[in-house]
């Protein structure tokens, strides 16, 4: 069976949610993501994960083996191709240089700050994945800032 390397960066990296929606996704490892920023965008109340270009930044991401019936599951769940749209992106895995598909937010939806359910089902991806929590938190609260001035 044909698999693909999946970067997954915000509710996704909830293994319990992803073994739900995509049994047969295994992960394979945690990465830094050089030269991204982790924010929240959305229409209205709800802000959900995205990630934007931003030299000075990193994003902590888990990579996960997919399968064609996971990714068909992850396209209905981000709302591809019209909340989402598909890029590959290069990223380090076992001192490898591999190909990685990631769901970036499409241009439009203005800064909004994640609800609470979502923001806790982020932070619990987090902690499974032993993955540096000031990451998170920082863009929650840059988000947060931004949307307040």
């Amino acid at each position: 069976m044909k698999t693909k390397i999946y970067l997954a960066y915000g509710s996704n990296l909830n293994i319990a949610q992803m073994r739900y929606r995509c049994p047969l996704a295994r992960p394979l490892a945690t990465t830094i993501l050089k030269g991204w920023e982790l924010t929240f965008r959305g229409n209205g109340k709800r802000g959900v994960a995205t990630i934007e270009k931003n030299k000075d930044s990193n994003v902590a991401a888990l990579l996960w083996q997919i399968t064609p019936s996971c990714e068909k599951s992850l396209d209905i769940y981000e709302g591809f191709p019209h909340l989402y749209r598909k890029e590959t992106l290069t990223v380090k895995h076992e001192g490898k240089t591999i190909k990685a598909m990631v769901y970036i937010l499409n241009e439009g939806p203005s800064l909004a700050s994640p609800s609470a359910s979502y923001f806790n089902t982020i932070l619990s991806g987090y902690r499974s994945c032993n993955l540096d929590e000031t990451i998170f938190f920082n863009a929650v609260h840059k988000t947060m800032e931004a949307i307040s001035e």
